[in-house]
């Protein structure tokens, strides 16, 4: 678990890094990027940034090398903004959670849908055998009444 003070930096480092992404840094590249988390050393030395792209698999190829190319500068804004004498180093990496959720939302609609089919199916079907399939003990036949009289 992460210091109070290390979850701090983190969290103004994410806003830093978005906010540069978004007004400062203007490479063509550069894709519809949202940073998603940051997640910092325990040191305060390595900020790893995990990051989406909308778009297409060569839409983050792209946004992957505008990031490399535009370190240097985030880096330096980050310790400028956070007044650190010394500034983590920033890696950047593809956030592959929300395509996963995505991914596991299509399985459940296809679960969903070949439950209903089944469902479906189920609607008006009869046993197929005795309407009550389960074995049942044998009645006693009733005893004829011995006379002791004789």
């Amino acid at each position: 678990m992460a210091s109070p003070r290390v979850r701090k930096i983190a969290d103004r480092i994410q806003v830093i890094v978005a906010e540069m992404l978004e007004r400062r840094i203007k490479d063509p590249r550069l894709g519809f990027v949202t940073v998603t988390e940051v997640r910092l050393t325990g040191d305060a030395q390595n900020a790893t940034i995990y990051y989406t792209v909308l778009g297409e698999d060569a839409d983050q190829q792209a946004t992957a090398q505008a990031l490399e190319s535009a370190k240097g500068l985030l880096r330096s804004e980050v310790g400028k903004q956070l007044g650190m004498r010394h500034v983590p180093s920033l890696a950047f990496e593809f956030d592959g959670v929300p395509e996963s959720a995505r991914h596991l939302d299509e399985v459940l609609a296809r679960a969903r849908a070949a439950d209903a089919a089944v469902a479906a199916a189920r609607e008006g079907a009869q046993p197929a055998g005795e309407a009550d399939p389960y074995k049942k003990p044998r009645e006693a036949a009733p005893e004829e009444e011995v006379d002791s009289d004789d």
